[in-house]
Parts: C-alpha cells; structure tokens; sequence
C-alpha cells in the first residue's frame, strides 16, 4: 500500500495513499494525520497516563517503509506458532512474505492491502468504528494515517472455522516502524480463533510498533484474539484493542507480554447485547528495565452482560508493570455481571506495581467486584519445594509458571495453551540466564 520503498521518518510528513486504494480509506488517511498533528501528546496530568513514563513517547527516530531483508529464510524458519494451523501469514515491516491457507472459501481472510480493494464495503463498515478512550488517541490517529497492511478476516453466518489463523508480524532493521492491522469480523453464530505473533527480526535493533485491532463479534458467535508480543528488549510498542459483542456473542482477548522495553496495551470491550460475555486476559513478564503500562475499559451497554477481566504480573529485576481498569455500567444496563483482578508477583525486591482498578455503576440489580493484589513468594512455598530436591532459583521460576498458568488454562484449547506455554518458558530461560 505504501506508494515509495524510501524510508522516511514517521513525523516528518504526511503519509501518501496508494492512488489504487479506495477514496474513502484515502480520506481517512488524510484526517488522521490532520487529528494526530491537533491531539496534544499526553502531559503528566493526564489521567489516563498516570504513573505513566512519558519520556517513552519520543518516536521522531523511527522510519517507515524500511525495506525487507533480502534474506529473509530465517525469519520464515522462525514463525513459529501452533501445530498446523488452518492459515498462516507473516509479514515483515508490513510487507507480506509468505501465506498458507486451508480455510473454506466462503470465508474471507486477506493482508487488509487486499481487502481493502476486493472487500472495500466489508472494510469501511467495520474499521475502527469506536473513538480510542484510554489515553493513546494521538497514536491511534498515527496508526491510521500510516497503517499499510495487516490481516483481515471475515467468518460467515454459521461458519464455525476449525483450528487458528496465524499472524506474523516482524520487524527487521534498527528504527524501523511498522503499524499492524487486524480487523475479524464474525456473523451471527460462527467461530473463529486468531493468533497475531509480534517479533523482532534482531536481538539489538531498536523498533517500533504501534498496532490496532478490532474485534467484531456478531451475534451468537465466538471470536477468540491472541497477542503474543515478544520484540527484542530494544523495541517500543502500543497495542490498541476495541472489542464490540453483539447479543449471546462470546469474545475472548487476551495479551501475552514477553518483549519490548516499553509495551502500552489500551483493551476496551463494549458489549452491546444481552447474553454477550467478554473475557479480557493478559500475562506479563517483565525483567530488567522493561516496563508495561496496561489501561482496560469494560463497558456494559446491554442489561444481562458479563464480562471478567484477570491480569497477572510477574515483575524481575527493575521491571515495572501498571494496571489501570475500570468497569462501566451505563443507566438500563441492569442484571450485569462483571469482575476485575489484577495480580501482581513481586520476583525481586526493586520491582514496582501501580495497579488502579475501578467501578462505575449507573444501573440496579448489579454483580460487580474489583480488585488487585500484590506479594512475594513465600519463604515456606520455597522451603516445601527444596525439601523435594529442586534448588531455590528453579524453585521460584515454577512458582511464577504457576502463576501464569491459571490464566492460559482459560484459553480452552490444548494447542494454543501449549503455544502460550512455550513462549512463557522461553521468557523464563532468557531471565535464567541473565539475558544473554
């Protein structure tokens, strides 16, 4: 979609359409750009970056449009994800390298470069309906003026597709910038379960993501997203979710943390009919100097909605995690159901947790809670487990394991927890040995 192979810094212009993409995606292009240069950036007194580290938000070093290796064998070497999945795409700096589909051909799944001309109506209903809430708007206006591919999927009415599609999205080359877009859109009572993998092609490079999905859960159906973010430790990253259930729809988000210095992670869920059920996950494990910042919005729209957001934390080193949520039950959204947690493990004496959750009820006949915790691993816990042989160090990494397996059980399948599970423990040996 990008109309010159030229890397350009991603501040200095306004971003140029392909003049083959439809006039009403140039336009919002254009708008987005003009809303980003208006939207002040975000000050200290912002209470949506509150404990927030600002100095982060310095992106004038990155580039856009930085080319792809010539070699990229190791990279499709490394996509790595589920056994046999019913579709897999990787790209790299947003540049579609390899596709492999199984899918039935009543469904549409397509690099949004394509959709965008063969689905342009489909497209245009469904992208990026919903005003960004919880603090990143100026990023959200930069994703949109510079996004240039991504995947979209669309699943028919009745449609239920067996196993995961697969996304891959790379980045290769230090300052690089890549702005990932995923738009699933589901009919009344179809399936569909998708995986978007985020990598760094280098271990030093420093990079640049700024990602956005939307999920669109048609009535009755079942749409399950996964994000496993694992970039380098040299690489910056916001991820914006905007998740709408339609009645008896069931969407489930959830959000692996392993990578990047800086990961932002915005999750608004609106449910918006009766009987619709929303589970909002996430694990992280930050180590060293990473810091995750992680804002949530719950937001029950239909009386007879339920929604259950848990979050868990393992912080190493001088890592640092923020948890800011809150549920919102509008005036008429009566019988909802809602819970909030957040958990946070302290594996070191210098890690630090903000955790904020939150409730605003507007409505009668309510079940809603919210809370959070925060602890050390206990010196019995660590006792009981050398009385059986396994030295203290080993000791506390399954400890933390088992921590974050409460969550990943709830994904409800075997592959996609054993996926998870992998990346996890690839975290854990790359604390184990020092980061090396």
């Amino acid at each position: 979609m990008s109309a010159t192979l030229e890397s350009t810094a991603i501040l200095d212009s306004a971003p140029e359409t392909a003049p083959d993409l439809p006039a009403w995606f140039a336009e919002r292009q254009r708008a987005a750009w003009q809303r980003f240069l208006e939207t002040p950036a975000p000050t200290r007194k912002d209470e949506n970056w509150r404990f927030a580290n600002l100095k982060q938000l310095d992106f004038s070093s990155y580039l856009a449009d930085v080319p792809v290796p010539e070699d990229t064998g190791a990279i499709i070497e490394g996509s790595k994800g589920v056994e046999a999945p019913v579709a897999k795409f990787i790209f790299v700096n947003e540049t579609l390298i390899e596709i492999d589909s199984k899918l039935p051909p009543d469904v549409i799944c397509l690099p949004l470069a394509e959709a965008l001309l063969l689905h342009s109506d489909l497209v245009e209903k469904n992208f990026m309906r919903e005003d960004t809430r919880l603090g990143s708007a100026k990023w959200a206006a930069l994703h949109e003026a510079r996004v240039s591919n991504g995947l979209f999927v669309h699943v028919p009415e009745g449609v239920e597709v067996e196993g995961t599609i697969e996304v891959f999205h790379w980045i290769a080359g230090d300052k690089a910038a890549i702005f990932p877009h995923t738009l699933i859109v589901t009919g009344a009572n179809s399936k569909v379960r998708v995986v978007d993998y985020f990598q760094s092609a280098g271990d030093t490079d420093a990079g640049l993501c700024i990602a956005f999905n939307d999920l669109c859960a048609g009535p009755g159906s079942k749409l399950n997203y996964l994000a496993i973010q694992a970039f380098n430790e040299e690489t910056k990253v916001v991820q914006i979710n905007e998740t709408g259930v339609e009645k008896d729809a069931a969407a489930t988000a959830f959000v692996l943390n392993t990578g990047a210095s800086w990961a932002r992670n915005e999750a608004m869920c609106r449910l918006t009919g009766e009987g619709s059920h929303s589970d909002m996950l996430s694990v992280s494990v930050p180590a060293r100097g990473q810091e995750y910042d992680q804002r949530t919005f719950q937001h029950h729209v239909s009386p007879g909605a339920y929604s259950d957001l848990l979050y868990k934390n393992s912080l190493y080193d001088k890592s640092r995690t923020i948890f800011s949520g809150l549920i919102f039950v509008d005036e008429g959204a009566h019988r909802t159901d809602a819970y909030q947690t957040c958990r946070n493990l302290f594996m070191s004496d210098e890690a630090e947790a903000n955790s904020m959750p939150g409730l605003e009820i507007n409505a009668d006949d309510v079940k809603c809670s919210h809370g959070s915790t925060s602890a050390q691993i206990s010196d019995e816990e660590i006792f009981y487990l050398q009385a059986r042989g396994i030295d203290a160090h080993r000791a506390r990494q399954l400890i933390a394991r088992g921590f974050s397996v409460e969550v990943i059980e709830r994904l409800g399948d075997e592959k996609v927890e054993e996926m998870v599970l992998r990346f996890l423990d690839d975290k854990f040996a790359h604390i184990a040995s020092g980061g090396a």
